[in-house]
């Protein structure tokens, strides 16, 4: 079984930065790819930002070249440092584990992200 636990989120000013970290533990060498998602009040759960355990990355349009997704295979953690933050990106942050055939391993409990006008 793996577990995982968030870190990071809080109250920041339009153009602001932020930090969200997530670190596995129990079964980690199940894990092949790490992944945030976000979810707005009254809206779906949306991916943001995905990468593999050979380093390959994707962002969703909205985040791109504002959002860096890095991870750590060994440690089984992922981070999302997120730049020049707009409203619109208020939202609750989960991080998510899929195993090698995509599979959905866990959720953290989510970190909440809140960006003022």
């Amino acid at each position: 079984q793996v577990r995982l636990v968030e870190s990071g989120g809080g109250l920041v000013q339009a153009g602001g930065s932020l930090r969200l970290s997530c670190v596995g533990s129990g079964s980690i060498s199940q894990i092949d790819t790490m992944a945030w998602y976000r979810q707005a009040p009254g809206k779906q759960r949306d991916l943001v930002a995905i990468i593999t355990s050979g380093g390959i990355t994707n962002y969703a349009d909205s985040v791109k070249g504002r959002f860096t997704i890095t991870s750590d295979n060994a440690e089984a953690t992922v981070d999302l440092q997120m730049n020049n933050l707009k409203p619109a990106d208020t939202a609750v942050y989960f991080c998510n584990a899929k195993s090698h055939y995509g599979v959905s391993l866990a959720w953290g409990q989510g970190t909440q992200v809140t960006v003022s006008s």
